[in-house]
């Protein structure tokens, strides 16, 4: 077993987690399977379910919950809750996933460049990776949300305006492992026999640059359900019909007192999995750094020192 395994392994929490993120990740794939094992779908409308005297709140206890409709229904539409929110993990999670493969590619090739390259093309990358960092990521989203055509596939789009605007933090990291790496003395041997910018890039500087990498990624997951969420909340993201977390959070603020289980269903699924991928990514930089993973055993094995002297 690999030393990043048994580190992953003791950390109880992050095993946990990576269950939890496992699970989500299945229940998005076999969102189609789920759905016709119910018997419904997320698109369609149930006005028969609805109690219109009452202003469209679902008919039945807890929300409409029937052997038909496992969680219910949506109020004044009827659309099965169950299979918005299975789809819905599909948006969100495909999402934030696409979005932070664009990140990653961006923030490598700019940092690497940065890093790797002469003074003036560092220069001229590292100011405009501080732009990229200084300008306001949710307003600038929603300014190139709000311009594209309506004919864009919407998840597509979020994804790629996400990825777009929010690569700074990773370039920034990627450039400063480079500029250590560069120093070493594998590299300038590389440079010294002749091999070229792409070939040392490729073979030296990548997998030196795996750890940081994929330690950020796993973090940056999470931060992209967010933002992914906030942009459909405020009407700019994913558009219905398609269900997504933050797009049935926008439909539901309204009825939190009515119908409160159609903003818990989405809002407890959102905090799970940002949770659950918050805790991983940690785990994973602990393991993949066996300094910070020394630290934490240094400060454990010292804390239970202080507990054996009191």
């Amino acid at each position: 077993m690999t030393p990043f395994w048994r580190r992953l392994r003791r950390q109880p929490p992050v095993l946990v987690a990576a269950g939890v993120v496992a699970l989500l990740a299945l229940v998005a794939l076999a969102a189609p399977l789920l759905t016709a094992l119910e018997g419904q779908d997320p698109t369609t409308y149930h006005p028969e379910l609805i109690d219109s005297a009452r202003g469209g709140v679902p008919v039945g206890p807890f929300g409409g919950i029937s052997g038909e409709h496992w969680l219910g229904v949506e109020p004044q539409t009827g659309r099965d809750l169950f299979a918005r929110l299975v789809y819905g993990a599909r948006v969100s999670l495909g999402v934030a996933l696409a979005a932070t493969v664009v990140q990653v590619f961006i923030g490598v090739a700019v940092g690497i460049a940065a890093g790797f390259g002469s003074r003036w093309v560092d220069q001229v990358l590292s100011r405009a990776t501080d732009a990229i960092v200084a300008l306001p990521l949710m307003v600038l989203a929603l300014a190139l949300m709000a311009v594209v055509p309506s004919g864009f596939p919407r998840p597509v789009l979020v994804a790629l305006v996400i990825g777009l605007v929010a690569w700074g933090h990773m370039a920034k990291i990627v450039r400063a492992q480079t500029v250590m790496l560069k120093e070493l003395d594998h590299v300038a041997a590389a440079r010294l026999s002749g091999w070229g910018s792409v070939r040392i890039a490729r073979r030296e500087l990548l997998p030196a640059l795996a750890a940081p990498v994929i330690t950020y990624a796993a973090l940056l997951v999470p931060a992209n359900i967010t933002v992914e969420a906030a942009l459909s909340f405020l009407g700019v993201g994913v558009k219905p019909p398609t269900a997504s977390w933050g797009q049935m959070l926008t439909s539901a603020d309204v009825w939190y007192q009515a119908a409160p289980q159609y903003l818990l269903y989405p809002a407890g699924a959102l905090f799970v999995t940002v949770l659950a991928l918050t805790v991983l990514g940690d785990g994973v930089r602990t393991a993949l750094d066996p300094r910070a993973a020394s630290r934490l055993r240094i400060g454990t094995g010292s804390g239970h020192a202080r507990e054996a002297h009191s």
